[in-house]
């Protein structure tokens, strides 16, 4: 179901005291992302900054994004919480407004048993949402071994995970467990995206594809047709960019990119800061050396955002996610 490449989107912020949501940036972000034939969108994850949103901002994302999207990819929301029941809240907010999946990264900080985890996804598969499991130890400080994805793997609504451990022999041997199941692995890591697919992966939760979807299209359609020296090509023209979106913690790089190309960025918000100037100079020049088009002007202004009053209740402002 989920399959090519997916920007995990940015959250794009005024540049004001409260650094409140740019929603008209976001509904043209997407607008330039559809048009350059991307496989899906992730909003709300850890590149859209979901830890520093309140309830409402979160929900509101995800409004504007169904919105904009208006079906032709599908919408993956980020859901995912240290908290079950904060998750749970956060999964049914987005099936009632009509996201076609969630993405739930593994609880962070808590380290849960083997039952914890399984009981943890279960409930919120149980919810009747296609769902894919986030797995990204770095952040997370604990991975999800192949033996229990495997095991997850059998509920019919657990249907892909996201790899971001780095660890190929993990992810090759998940692909192995779960060829019987209608499961998918999908790239968590826009460096791993080649060798994960030649494995049988399904394409990648990008990063840089906010930057530069053209390409990463092109790299994945590439290897879905078995065309192995196109996607190496685009693999290694694609590697500098990819490398750059990691000088600083995700996702203050990719804001600043797609400030330099034109597009709604904004400041990230405390805890994170803005890329120092030294990094910022550095950005450019790859940008620069790989070919990445400032983003053209709209023929014509869109209009914008509806305004997107959600019939449920209104929720308190989020703790730690």
């Amino acid at each position: 179901m989920f399959a090519g490449v997916l920007p995990a989107i940015i959250t794009p912020f005024k540049r004001n005291s409260s650094m409140d949501l740019d929603t008209r940036g976001l509904a043209d972000n997407l607008e330039f992302l559809l048009s350059q034939g991307i496989h899906g969108v992730v909003p709300c994850g850890s590149t859209g900054e979901s830890a520093t949103l309140t309830f409402e901002e979160h929900e509101k994302v995800i409004e504007i994004t169904v919105d904009k999207v208006n079906g032709k990819v599908p919408v993956v929301a980020g859901t995912g919480s240290n908290n079950t029941a904060e998750a749970i809240r956060l999964t049914k907010a987005a099936k009632n407004t009509g996201a076609d999946g969630v993405l739930v990264i593994s609880p962070y900080y808590n380290k849960p048993n083997r039952s914890g985890l399984i009981k943890h996804y279960t409930k919120l598969a149980d919810l009747d949402i296609p769902l894919i499991m986030y797995n990204v130890p770095g952040r997370t400080g604990q991975n999800l071994e192949p033996d229990l994805v495997a095991e997850l793997a059998k509920h019919p609504n657990i249907v892909a995970i996201k790899e971001a451990s780095g660890n190929i022999s993990q992810i090759s041997r998940i692909i192995e467990d779960t060829r019987d199941e209608d499961f998918a692995v999908i790239s968590g890591d826009d460096n791993m995206t080649f060798p994960i697919m030649a494995l049988g992966g399904t394409g990648v939760i990008s990063v840089a594809a906010n930057v530069d979807p053209r390409r990463m299209v092109d790299m994945c359609e590439a290897m879905k047709k078995g065309d192995l020296k196109k996607a190496l090509a685009l693999h290694y023209a694609l590697s500098p960019l990819l490398r750059a979106m990691f000088i600083d913690t995700n996702p203050i790089p990719v804001k600043k990119a797609v400030e330099l190309i034109g597009m709604a960025g904004g400041p990230v918000r405390l805890p994170l800061d803005d890329l120092d100037e030294k990094k910022t100079a550095q950005l450019q020049a790859v940008l620069t050396a790989s070919g990445v088009r400032a983003v053209k002007p709209m023929a014509k202004k869109t209009a914008p955002a509806k305004a997107l009053v959600s019939k449920k209740k209104q929720f308190p402002k989020k703790g730690r996610r």
